[in-house]
């Protein structure tokens, strides 16, 4: 049983109700636009012989019926329009159902709505259509929230609870236009990446969600069955490993936009299901990959803002380049004052220990050094940085660094505390990849199951000679958030994972009798909406009374009218 508002009550009859009229709610045929709210608002005023004879169509936002004419607001997807519809106009001859009925009774806010007619000004100098026809497009039998703005439009009471937001994305973008823009922003971000990627002349390309064997980072990943191979498989937790493949192959740079999976924690910079950019390039290394990304961001920022700088909460970020650089060793010594360059395991758990950082059994030297670091040195990181050099238990798929003993050739982007771009010098000689990934076995062996798995295939296909290449992974959520100056990720994903909506449980006839309630007058209660212990506590006991009494009469139930005292019982 579906719990249904008065309101929604209400919209299922007058839904009814328009069928019964012969209109159908929810026509089939097309309608035809030929303009938008946007455009009327930018180009009426210099040019508005071309604003007579147009069609438009929206959600209806609101009205002020004034007897035969009245003003309302339409909103379709570039913003809002006034329209004026005046009774005579839209009803032909003697009939006036269509208004009286239709329009001033039958219609509510978020229907959907076409009309046609001229543009005018209104005399208090608000752009405005007049109607001539009106056409039902859609009939919403659940109400919109209300939201409140001021004389300048500024919202004092709105759809603002972020639960409801991020489960209910669909209102959240009717009622909340402004938000609209951080997805257009997003999307801009990834067109402005892509062209700039094209314009260079690397391929974009897909490569597999379902993999047999889940590898590119140190992730836990999601897995699943197939049953006609009968064969588990995992939702990929990157794509480099299919991407090196094709530079194996021939392709001198491939790149991808795709969502990844790790089945890992939520926070506000954390989703399970995320989009990331991946692209390598061949005949690169990471010196040349850090100064395409400076050029990158940059180009990418200015596309967006007009200038390199953008607000992000209280601190103004500059993603022109050079970014600083500096080596993860020297990084911490840099915030710490503890140089870990030299420690082995036991002594980078110490530090752990001195500097109140957990650690558990199943972390080796590469993952301790991490921990430090993520302690104590990215959140210092504001501005774009380069953090290089890596340790080589930290990055199993790099390639050893040319000079620095134990470590890789490895970049990681932080801005305003967080990463957002990965890179390395990619690791090609397939021996040392061998043995790097049976080194990830011991750590899976001892209980870190963000350890690599062992993925022959790809193995093979750096035995037949991958080029010398550079890879970059860009987290496009992290950068949107940083674009748009948003301080969680879900505000930056259409439809973010949620926990599952609590279920509403709806009485029984027993939970009701255990009130107090006599079970022949519990149809009177369900006819009333009342159908769960909670809304039946919300009732007001003096009209509780009277309409379960009345109800009653009405269904012709054969049970006694209860008492006031027995009412006011029922809602102790």
């Amino acid at each position: 049983m579906q719990l249904l508002s008065e309101q929604e009550i209400e919209r299922r009859k007058d839904r009814e109700e328009l069928m019964k009229l012969g209109i159908n709610p929810y026509p089939a045929e097309s309608f035809p636009i030929n303009v938008t709210a946007a455009d009327i608002h930018k180009n009426y005023e210099n040019n508005k012989t071309d604003y007579k004879g147009i069609t438009i169509a929206g959600r209806l936002m609101s009205r002020r019926i004034m007897g035969s004419a009245s003003f309302a607001e339409i909103q379709d997807s570039t913003g809002r329009l006034q329209i004026y519809v005046r009774r005579d106009d839209i009803c032909e001859g003697e009939d006036k159902t269509l208004y009286n009925t239709v329009f001033k009774k039958l219609l509510g806010i978020g229907d959907f709505i076409g009309v046609q007619g001229y543009i005018f000004t209104t005399q208090t100098g608000e752009i405005s259509l007049h109607v001539t026809e009106l056409k039902v497009l859609s009939k919403a039998v659940k109400p919109l929230p209300v939201v409140k703005r001021d004389e300048d439009g500024n919202v004092y009471d709105g759809f603002t609870d972020p639960e409801l937001r991020y489960r209910q994305r669909y209102v959240d973008l009717t009622v909340n236009p402004e938000v609209k823009e951080v997805f257009i922003t997003r999307t801009k971000i990834i067109s402005n990446m892509r062209r700039y990627f094209d314009d260079h002349g690397w391929l974009e390309v897909e490569t597999p969600i379902l993999q047999a064997v889940h590898g590119g980072a140190a992730a836990r990943p999601f897995n699943t069955h197939h049953n006609t191979l009968d064969m588990p498989l995992y939702l990929r937790i990157a794509n480099e490993l299919y991407l090196k493949r094709l530079i194996v192959g021939g392709f001198d740079g491939v790149y991808e936009f795709g969502k990844m999976f790790r089945n890992e924690g939520m926070d506000r910079t954390h989703n399970p299901e995320f989009t990331s950019m991946e692209i390598y390039v061949a005949y690169k290394d990471y010196i040349w990959m850090m100064e395409m990304v400076e050029e990158l961001l940059e180009k990418v920022t200015e596309s967006i803002h007009g200038t390199t700088t953008v607000t992000v909460g209280d601190k103004e970020i500059n993603f022109a380049g050079p970014y600083r650089r500096i080596s993860m060793y020297d990084s911490i010594l840099e915030y710490t004052g503890i140089d870990v360059s030299e420690m082995d395991e036991a002594g980078l758990k110490q530090v752990c220990k001195d500097l109140g950082i957990e650690t558990d059994p199943s972390m080796g030297k590469g993952k301790l050094v991490d921990e430090i670091f993520g302690a104590k040195v990215e959140a210092n990181l504001i501005q774009p940085t380069y953090i290089t050099d890596y340790p080589i238990e930290m990055t199993p798929l790099a390639k050893k660094h040319r000079t620095k003993k134990g470590l890789v050739e490895r970049f990681e982007l932080f801005v305003n505390g967080k990463e957002i771009a990965n890179a390395y010098t990619e690791l090609n000689d397939p021996i040392d990849q061998r043995e790097r990934f049976e080194e990830q076995l011991k750590l899976a062996a001892r209980g870190d199951d963000e350890a690599m798995a062992m993925d022959d295939d790809f193995l093979r296909a750096l035995e037949y000679g991958m080029p010398p290449t550079s890879g970059l992974g860009i987290g496009i959520d992290r950068l949107t958030m940083m674009l748009t100056n948003k301080t969680t990720i879900q505000e930056v994903l259409f439809f973010p994972q949620m926990r599952p909506e609590k279920k509403v449980k709806i009485a029984s006839d027993e939970d009701f009798m255990a009130l107090g309630i006599a079970q022949g007058l519990i149809p009177a209660l369900r006819d009333l909406n009342i159908h769960t212990i909670d809304q039946l506590k919300e009732q007001d006991a003096n009209k509780l009374f009277n309409d379960v009494c009345g109800r009653r009469k009405k269904l012709k139930l054969e049970a006694n009218n209860p008492t006031k005292e027995e009412v006011e019982a029922w809602l102790a």
